[in-house]
């Protein structure tokens, strides 16, 4: 029946027996018999014939939509099937963030090649952005990262944990311990640790979901943020599980809201939903459980 769906989706396709024919590289009677025998087998009519031309019915386009998914989804199975045999060509490309911290990565990583030592596997570190460049582009298969977009159908978008943003500011600044509104911060800078080519998409984030209305100033680490907190010329904002990067001696960390809202930062794996295979996705788990 595999066969069949692939060429009644290349009829509908081509709106044409002839064209769909050609592309197949079948006769012309040949195609329109197995569309009937289709047809035959699941006992509704895909076609209505008028002479040398036809409509699609309402079943057949339920059935053209749903049969290419199915067709992808045995594609994929085919691939993956043969990989299991051919070990020089298992390999997975994993992506992670490098501002987030290795540790639950990481122990995916060990658990995953213990489970499937067959398994290559080879590991990028980035930016927000270069990790979806390269997820983009194919270079990995997937991608643990922030949010920082709404998430999109292409992909497959497994949540992995949330962490709460706070504020580092200096232990004089006369604010609240228990909140600080990022409105409230507008005249103070604000500290992005950024290398040149993030500048820009760093700020752009920070003014658009966080809502920060003050100037920027750079850092190149958190060492270099620090000092710029202790001596008065500017706040840094990070998730709470980076909140041990810094002397709780010199700065004042506090939760930060926006109006009557907390803050948070929710963290994903990311892969192409026509890139979904057994090893990603057992990949994903281990990172998962790691997390919980």
């Amino acid at each position: 029946m595999f066969k069949q769906m692939q060429y009644f989706i290349a009829v509908v396709k081509n709106h044409s027996f002839t064209k769909a024919a050609f592309e197949c590289n079948i006769s012309q009677s040949a195609i329109s018999q197995q569309v009937k025998e289709l047809e035959n087998s699941l006992g509704v009519k895909l076609l209505n014939r008028k002479g040398r031309s036809f409509e699609v019915t309402e079943a057949g386009r339920f059935f053209y939509t749903h049969s290419q998914d199915v067709l992808q989804e045995v594609d994929q199975l085919i691939k993956d099937t043969v990989k299991i045999i051919k070990d020089d060509e298992l390999e997975l490309r994993v992506g992670y963030l490098r501002s987030f911290g290795t540790k639950e990565f990481l122990k995916a990583v060990s658990e995953f090649a213990v489970e499937y030592p067959q398994v290559k596997i080879k590991i990028n570190s980035g930016t927000h952005e270069e990790l979806y460049k390269l997820l983009r582009e194919g270079t990995i298969d997937l991608n643990f990262s922030d949010q920082r977009r709404a998430l999109s159908d292409v992909y497959h978008n497994e949540l992995l944990t949330s962490s709460e943003f706070i504020v580092a500011v200096n232990r004089s600044l006369p604010v609240d311990a228990e909140k600080i509104d990022i409105n409230d911060l507008a005249d103070i800078p604000c500290i992005l640790i950024v290398d040149g080519d993030d500048k820009e998409s760093e700020e752009s984030y920070y003014r658009e979901i966080l809502g920060v209305k003050s100037a920027f100033v750079l850092a190149k680490n958190y060492d270099e943020a620090q000092m710029l907190i202790a001596s008065n010329q500017g706040y840094l904002i990070i998730n709470r599980r980076m909140q041990s990067q810094l002397d709780q001696n010199i700065v004042k960390i506090i939760p930060l809201v926006k109006g009557i809202n907390r803050l948070t930062q929710n963290y994903y794996a990311y892969w192409l939903n026509d890139n979904s295979g057994f090893y990603i996705e057992s990949f994903a788990e281990l990172l998962k459980k790691n997390f919980v």
